[in-house]
């Protein structure tokens, strides 16, 4: 006979866990973003497959027509058909971003692994010169650079727009390099030998190349601005040279006419790649420093 006053106690049953949803694999990453940017990019590297006529031919007969079916985009004041200007040019626009920052890139990680390895007298006066740098425009360097080299084309804006956008990536690598370089890897290499650009290639650009990434995406975006700018106000790449900086400066002539296809079509495919190239950036900015926390 069991007495009521004992009640049998034990590990109580549980109700299996819930299992725990990932989040999917696209949330927080700018898949539109890359997507535009991925087939603008595609559409200016295949433009031969695109172009519906000669994007250099002065058709004279057909000045500044409207978008029709022959003429999708529609023409400037010279006959160019503007459909076909757009991937022939965005090829040109997109070869002076990419030039111009890996020669940026390229100054900014040796001049600021060598600052950052430099003893501290030297430091400092290779970081008052960046601070000079920063200090001015950097628009005004660019005009006088190119004024120097005379006429402008593709190679002599990449050089321009290139050897004057490499001081902030500068001061962040030198930043990353004077807080690795006495690492025991960085030191071990030193004692066995290593030299400058074997220890920057092994062990200090691994480490320090995720904080400048979207530093390096921006200065494309900045690049393409810079070419932009300078051929809309008629002192960048010459008027013959399809880009969309160069068909962005044929916007007063365009104002005169109401001919407004040839300011907003290539202004909206410059405005969106920029943007795309900005969302990249930031998202790899995010992953940085998700990373670093």
């Amino acid at each position: 006979m069991t007495d009521d006053r004992f009640r049998l106690v034990g590990v109580r049953p549980q109700s299996p866990a819930a299992p725990v949803r990932r989040a999917p694999w696209y949330r927080g990453k700018p898949i539109f973003s890359a997507a535009v940017l991925t087939l603008i990019v595609l559409g200016c590297l295949f433009c031969e497959v695109l172009l519906t006529h000669d994007p250099t031919y002065l058709d004279l007969a057909h000045c500044n027509e409207a978008p029709s079916r022959e003429f999708l985009f529609g023409t400037d004041p010279m006959g160019r058909d503007i459909f076909s200007m757009i991937w022939y040019g965005g090829r040109i626009s997109l070869t002076i971003g990419v030039l111009s920052t890996l020669l940026s890139t390229t100054i900014a990680i040796l001049f600021g692994t060598v600052s950052g390895c430099a003893p501290d007298w030297l430091d400092r006066l290779l970081m008052r010169l960046t601070e000079i740098l920063l200090s001015v425009p950097n628009l005004l360097l660019v005009v006088l650079l190119q004024a120097i080299l005379g006429t402008a084309n593709v190679l002599t804006l990449s050089l321009v727009i290139g050897l004057t956008s490499w001081a902030s990536i500068a001061k962040v690598v030198r930043t990353e390099v004077r807080r690795l370089r006495s690492s025991e890897y960085v030191l071990a290499s030193r004692c066995m030998g290593g030299g400058f650009f074997h220890v920057l290639r092994q062990h200090l650009a691994p480490n320090f190349f995720s904080s400048i990434s979207f530093m390096v995406v921006m200065n494309i975006r900045s690049a393409i601005t810079a070419e932009s700018t300078l051929s809309f106000l008629g002192i960048g790449l010459p008027i013959e040279v399809v880009s969309w900086g160069s068909m962005l400066s044929l916007s007063e002539k365009a104002l005169l006419t109401d001919a407004w296809w040839i300011i907003v079509i290539p202004g909206v495919f410059l405005v969106a790649t920029l943007l795309c190239i900005t969302e990249l950036a930031n998202a790899m900015r995010r992953s940085t420093r998700e990373r670093t926390l």
